[in-house]
């Protein structure tokens, strides 16, 4: 499981863009972003951008709204070029199906980490099996439920009750009651929140 020691906030600054590492707190005024929009370090200067840097960023921010190390990303990079279709818009479906993704997309966790740490503690069945593997990709038909001792039910709860208001994605449905959820249909690529230019990252990539 792919771990960042570092302080997140930190990395939101470094991308310029809110990357939602931290659950309700990337919603309130305690944001990193929001109280210091600029990149993390002393004596920071402005570089002269270049190509290769630009798309070095936008691939290290798709890396980092989804919590993935290199070497999986470079493996999600080549099942997306085998696959049909764009290979930038089946990259991000591929990172979109993800079962740490998906915990968090239906609102049963308060962050990304919070939802890989469900997950890898056998805390979250699909198809009512045990699954501890956060890279899992979902597939249409499939239920997710949380499961464990009260008080991991009490947890997926107030991270419920957290959520209220935010918006489902249109490929999932959610049960909060039961603290369930389904996949409907794959991800599309307007279902991605984060604004990330999947055409940069491919040609990094492709060289």
């Amino acid at each position: 499981m792919a771990r960042i020691d570092k302080n997140v906030c930190k990395l939101c600054r470094r991308e310029g863009v809110k990357l939602f590492l931290k659950g309700q707190r990337c919603f309130s005024e305690k944001c990193g972003v929001n109280r210091r929009n600029y990149p993390p370090g002393q004596h920071v200067r402005p570089k002269k951008g270049t190509d290769y840097g630009t798309q070095l960023r936008e691939k290290q921010k798709c890396k980092r709204v989804y919590g993935v190390m290199e070497r999986q990303f470079q493996h999600y990079f080549t099942i997306a070029q085998r696959q049909k279709g764009n290979t930038g818009e089946n990259l991000l479906v591929l990172m979109e199906r993800r079962l740490d993704n998906v915990v968090l997309s239906l609102g049963l966790a308060f962050s990304r980490f919070d939802a890989r740490q469900m997950v890898a503690h056998g805390h979250v069945y699909v198809n009512k099996k045990r699954v501890d593997i956060a890279g899992y990709l979902v597939r249409p038909g499939d239920e997710i439920e949380v499961r464990g001792t009260d008080k991991i039910k009490k947890k997926a709860g107030d991270a419920v009750e957290m959520n209220k208001g935010r918006s489902l994605p249109g490929w999932l449905e959610a049960m909060p009651t039961e603290l369930k959820g389904r996949v409907i249909q794959l991800p599309k690529r307007e279902d991605v929140s984060v604004e990330i230019n999947e055409q940069l990252i491919i040609e990094l990539c492709s060289k």
